[in-house]
């Protein structure tokens, strides 16, 4: 029993070296809607699918990850990249614009009309507590669910506490799979964005169903809201990952 004590302790132990000695994640975020044209969806994922993708790579991007919402009527195309730093994500964003190679895709493409009607574009910052991007799904499709919790006034840091302390583990004992999580940066509203994967809808519902009845959480909520609220609003999307997304 000693022995067992003793290991069980070492263990407990290293592993709160690693926790400490964990590299924050400080990469600039975007995640970026493209709205394409009338019947141009096809034509804008097979332009990502075939130059884009490799283009923003070779200017020093990293993707993340590519989807198109379940139910698209406006023909949505939402994907997230990120840079070491603000200043190299604007940087590596003049060299594509530049790159020759990108004008001569952007022009014979656009041959018979431009593919994008319109891009939404918000910066994102990694929280402490969002787990490291693993593009690895495994053999299993998976549906993701964009998130976005816009944060009542003043109650940003409240909301980040209660994930960080109570709804990332419950999160994970109802069988969701947390993707990551983000703030929005440079502009307002203060919102938590975040993406979840699940099997489909159905076991999103009987996930967020068990959730919200878990007594841990009622209570977490109840003892969090004692001075009102913390969101002022919350926004949920449905995507299937493209062919060529990174994380599927």
């Amino acid at each position: 029993m000693k022995l067992f004590r003793l290991l069980s302790t070492a263990l407990c132990l290293s592993a709160s070296a690693l926790a400490v000695s964990a590299e924050p994640d400080t990469r600039c975020y975007e995640m970026r809607t493209y709205y394409a044209a009338p019947g141009k969806l096809d034509a804008l994922q097979a332009r990502f699918r075939n130059h884009s993708c490799a283009l923003l790579e070779k200017h020093g991007f990293t993707n993340t990850g590519y989807w198109v919402p379940l139910e698209n009527p406006d023909n949505k195309l939402v994907y997230i990249i990120s840079s070491p730093s603000r200043e190299a994500h604007d940087k590596a964003w003049k060299e594509f614009g530049a790159d020759p190679e990108w004008k001569k895709v952007a022009a014979e493409s656009e041959v018979n009309g431009k593919l994008v009607a319109k891009v939404d574009s918000v910066f994102l910052k990694a929280t402490d507590f969002s787990p490291a991007v693993n593009p690895s799904g495994g053999a299993t499709p998976r549906c993701f669910e964009l998130r976005t919790y816009t944060a009542a006034p003043g109650k940003l840091e409240a909301l980040l506490s209660r994930f960080r302390d109570h709804t990332t583990a419950l999160f994970t004992k109802h069988g969701m799979t947390q993707v990551g999580y983000w703030t929005r940066t440079g502009g307002e509203p203060e919102q938590l964005v975040y993406i979840l994967a699940h099997a489909g809808k159905d076991a999103a519902a009987a996930s967020f169903k068990a959730f919200r009845a878990d007594p841990a959480w009622v209570e977490a909520k109840k003892a969090s809201e004692v001075n009102g609220t913390l969101t002022a609003k919350v926004e949920s999307v449905f995507m299937a990952p493209t062919d060529f997304s990174p994380i599927k």
